[in-house]
């Protein structure tokens, strides 16, 4: 499996572009997406960008990946405050509700 890594922008050059995530950077292959300019986040899988992301964007998925690490490495108190987004119970798209059995009149 390959996952995405969002990584900013530091400085461009023709078909590639040196992008960091605070601790490291190195060069990405740019040639699939329109070519970024400075302060943009990528999309980046084996060091080619597949997508432009806005800031919050980038912030979700660094966060996903942030509390992958966490459970991997067993600190599960390091998930507090991750998913902010996730303020609600999760609900099934239109399409598959409509496949769901009616619920009985006294049931929650």
């Amino acid at each position: 499996m390959c996952i995405g890594i969002p990584l900013q922008v530091l400085e461009c050059a023709p078909g590639r572009a040196l992008c960091g995530d605070g601790q490291d950077s190195r060069w990405i292959d740019t040639r699939l997406i329109e070519p970024p300019a400075p302060g943009d986040w990528l999309l980046v899988f084996l060091d080619a960008a597949r997508e432009a992301l806005d800031a919050g964007r980038a912030a979700q998925i660094r966060e996903a990946l942030r509390a992958l690490q966490a459970v991997q490495s067993g600190d599960l108190a390091a998930l507090d405050g991750l998913f902010a987004d996730l303020d609600r119970e999760p609900q099934l798209p239109p399409h598959l509700q409509a496949q769901l059995p009616p619920k009985e009149p006294n049931s929650p």
